[in-house]
């Protein structure tokens, strides 16, 4: 059951992340696109500018989790690498539940009303010309710690098993 979820979690993150990657070479390609039409053509457009910034916050947010899946956010390790296999997953459960967890559970919390109140008025830019959606862009603050939270779940059974099997 254990191994199950953490598959089917590790799986969807991977997909997320991978799928999520390709809005790299879409924001490198509106920056292109807002660079031409300024530069050639003399076009501005606001809302064009505006969804670079959507951009980033999707790579960031499908980023997130798909990084801690991959061991990528930065870990200080002072000691780490000498203590023993059990050791070792021991403190990553505890770093799982003390700091990864209670930081998503506390991003979740700190940000619900912000986000809601920007669906309940529909937020969008302050920009007349600007994209309509902030309240969509306000979304991934959750999305990210949600996210978080998820792959924090799958690497907590992943260093349980580990804890076990030593």
């Amino acid at each position: 059951m254990r191994e199950r979820v953490i598959q089917t979690i590790d799986f969807c993150i991977e997909q997320i992340g991978r799928t999520g990657s390709w809005f790299a070479l879409l924001m490198v390609l509106v920056m292109l696109l807002i660079v031409l039409l300024r530069y050639v053509f003399q076009i501005g457009s606001i809302a064009l500018q505006e969804s670079v910034m959507y951009i980033n916050a999707l790579i960031f947010t499908v980023g997130v989790g798909y990084t801690l899946k991959e061991q990528g956010h930065v870990r200080v390790d002072v000691f780490y690498n000498r203590l023993r296999p059990k050791n070792q997953a021991l403190v990553d459960m505890l770093g799982c539940v003390v700091f990864l967890m209670l930081t998503a559970g506390f991003i979740l919390w700190a940000s619900w009303d912000y986000v809601a109140v920007s669906w309940r008025i529909r937020e969008g830019s302050a920009e007349s010309s600007g994209l309509p959606f902030v309240y969509l862009l306000k979304s991934t603050i959750l999305l990210i710690a949600s996210l978080l939270a998820l792959q924090g779940l799958s690497e907590f059974l992943k260093s349980l098993k580990r804890f076990k099997q030593e």
